[in-house]
């Protein structure tokens, strides 16, 4: 029995599914770099939303203004608290090398494991500066991440005087002000996060206030 779009792999076992092998050229196509966009709408709830019936074959281009019209009364909407922390250093290595951290996981009050791009891979001991004010100890190697350790202040206290906003590789500029807002929910609570929960992003107070109107009951999760 063949997969749908995909060629099978060996025969159906007993009580096993079937395994496909799936090209993933099938999933590439063409997006423009002048329609990604580079900052928020003005109105969090001007973002675009495609409808999809799961009863049926209807698809509808509609918009976030419209979600509550989706919902009914005793639906259960889950939100994600989770706040972004400014998850991104700069630094310098004692050799002069650059330096860029992205952090991935709070280890502790002055730990925490990350990626780390250099033109050479730091080995452990190894010192980098951060600006305005701070120095990392890499303690060891994981694969992909890093851990390193604060020398001078704790995590959370490094993060805020050094880190910017980790947004989207899609989004070319620096960041700015503006994103420590932006790039949160507006429900965001629990510092933790290095990505924001990105559908959450398009609900604005209004919009809450409209869906609880509706008899729809909102519950909160923190998935950093």
């Amino acid at each position: 029995m063949p997969c749908d779009g995909f060629s099978p792999v060996g025969e159906k076992r007993r009580g096993q599914p079937y395994h496909c092998a799936v090209n993933l050229n099938d999933f590439d196509f063409d997006l423009p770099r002048e329609l990604i966009a580079q900052r928020p709408p003005e109105k969090r709830s001007a973002g675009r939303l495609l409808a999809v019936d799961i009863k049926g074959d209807d698809v509808e281009d509609s918009t976030i203004a419209r979600f509550p019209a989706f919902l009914n009364p005793n639906d259960l909407l889950v939100l994600n608290d989770t706040r972004v922390i400014p998850a991104r250093l700069a630094g310098r290595k004692q050799t002069g090398g650059q330096v860029e951290i992205l952090v991935e996981r709070v280890l502790g009050e002055d730990r925490f494991s990350a990626q780390i791009k250099a033109s050479k891979s730091p080995r452990p001991g190894t010192r980098i500066s951060v600006e305005p004010a701070g120095t990392l100890e890499v303690v060891a190697r994981d694969n992909d991440l890093f851990e390193l350790r604060s020398l001078d202040r704790n995590t959370e206290a490094l993060l805020n005087a050094s880190g910017q906003v980790p947004l989207p590789p899609y989004v070319t500029r620096r960041p700015d002000g503006e994103d420590m807002t932006r790039y949160q929910t507006i429900f965001a609570r629990r510092p933790g996060a290095v990505a924001a929960p990105t559908a959450g992003l398009h609900l604005d107070q209004e919009l809450l206030n409209e869906i609880a109107g509706r008899g729809v009951e909102i519950r909160y999760l923190t998935l950093h």
